[in-house]
């Protein structure tokens, strides 16, 4: 299975599948799509208008992930559900956390 992020100098990108209008704010793992390209599953209670589930997104992840809310962004995919999330800080220390995910 391929790991659904990007190690960079400063950080990672982060490749996530967003579900809208959810009962809860959750991560749901790693899913593996038909490409064979891998994306974190996560789910926000906020509606898609005027960007506010992609800040839900950055507040969830930044507090799962234990860094600070300026440290993550959405980069691509601000109107689609397949996003790349930027997250700057220890690229290791990051993708050991996402891994985590993976085998929740």
């Amino acid at each position: 299975m391929s790991v659904p992020f990007r190690p960079r100098s400063d950080g990672i990108d982060l490749f996530v599948r967003l579900t809208p209008k959810a009962a809860m704010d959750r991560i749901d793992g790693v899913e593996t799509a038909a490409d064979g390209r891998s994306h974190l599953k996560a789910r926000v209670r906020a509606v898609p208008e005027n960007g506010a589930a992609n800040a839900a997104l950055e507040r969830m992840l930044a507090k799962t992930l234990g860094v600070p809310g300026s440290a993550v962004s959405v980069v691509s995919g601000g109107t689609s559900r397949l996003k790349t999330v930027r997250i700057r800080g220890d690229a290791a220390e990051l993708a050991k956390s996402v891994e985590a995910f993976s085998s929740s």
